[in-house]
C-alpha cells in the first residue's frame, strides 16, 4: 500500500511570525470548531457524541487502523503506545490481535499508563482495547517502569502535511508523547484521522508535538520526505 510523501518546508511557530499567544490559541479553537462542524455536516462522525470537545471518532476509523497495520513500522514493533480515545480503539484492538504489547495512556494521564501484554488479551482483545477493559485487566505503571514503545499512536482533531497536530485543547496528547520521548528518545509518531481532518495548516506554538505519518481511510502520508 503506497504512501504519499510530503515535502513541504518547515515553518516557525506562528507567534514568532507576529501572532500573539492569545491569537494562536484563538486560531486553534476556530480550527477545532470547523473540523467538528464539518464532521457532523458530512455525517463522518461516530459515537461518542457530541463530537464537540473530543478527539472525534470517525467513519472509517477501522479502515485507517487496517492501513496502519500494513506499515513496515507496525510489523517491526513489539510494543505500541496508543492514546485512549475512541477513534483509536481499532488501533488498540489490532495491537493486541497482532500479538503486540499495548501501552495506553489513561484519560488525562490521571492514573499514568496501563500496560497489557498480548498473552493477557487472547480472545478478549476488543474488550481490553476499551478504557474500561484496560483499567480492569491492564497493569497501571509509572512511565519509569514501562517498556520502551517501538511506535507511538496519537489522535488528533486536525493535522497538516507538515505533521503539526491539533488536539482537543487540554495538551494531554502532546504531554503523553513528550514524556515518552524524553524518557526513551526519539520514537516514530503516527496518527489515524478522517480525510476531512487533514488541513492545509495547523496553528503552531512552541513545544507542539509533530507526527511522522498520517493515516486516513484512503491515504497514508509520510512527513518531511521520509520514504515508505
Amino acid at each position: 500500500m503506497g504512501a504519499k510523501t510530503s515535502k513541504r518546508r518547515g515553518r516557525e511557530p506562528p507567534h514568532s511570525s507576529g501572532l500573539s499567544f492569545l491569537e494562536v490559541k484563538e486560531e486553534k479553537q476556530r480550527l477545532r470548531r470547523r473540523i467538528w462542524r464539518l464532521l457532523e455536516q458530512r455525517q463522518a462522525a461516530l459515537f461518542p457524541f457530541p463530537v464537540w470537545g473530543r478527539m472525534p471518532n470517525f467513519v472509517g476509523s477501522d479502515v485507517a487502523a487496517e492501513r496502519l497495520r500494513q506499515l513496515k513500522e507496525w510489523a517491526a514493533a513489539s510494543v505500541v503506545f496508543c492514546n485512549p480515545d475512541y477513534a483509536q480503539k481499532p488501533v488498540r484492538e489490532r495491537v493486541l490481535k497482532d500479538g503486540k504489547a499495548l501501552l495506553m495512556a489513561t484519560p488525562r494521564l490521571k492514573a499514568g499508563f496501563l500496560f497489557i501484554p498480548p498473552r493477557d488479551a487472547r480472545g478478549r482483545e476488543s474488550y481490553l482495547a476499551t478504557i474500561k477493559g484496560a483499567f480492569r485487566h491492564g497493569t497501571a505503571l509509572p512511565l519509569e517502569r514501562a517498556p520502551k514503545p517501538d511506535l507511538l499512536v496519537t489522535g488528533c482533531v486536525a493535522v497538516d502535511l507538515e505533521g503539526f497536530r491539533l488536539g482537543k485543547g487540554g495538551g494531554y496528547g502532546d504531554r503523553e508523547i513528550r514524556e515518552i520521548q524524553e524518557r526513551f528518545g526519539r520514537i516514530l509518531v503516527v496518527t489515524t484521522v478522517h480525510d476531512l481532518q487533514v488541513v492545509d495548516k495547523v496553528p503552531v506554538e512552541k513545544g507542539d508535538v509533530k507526527v511522522d505519518i498520517i493515516v486516513t481511510p484512503t491515504q497514508t502520508y509520510r512527513v518531511d520526505g521520509k520514504e515508505s
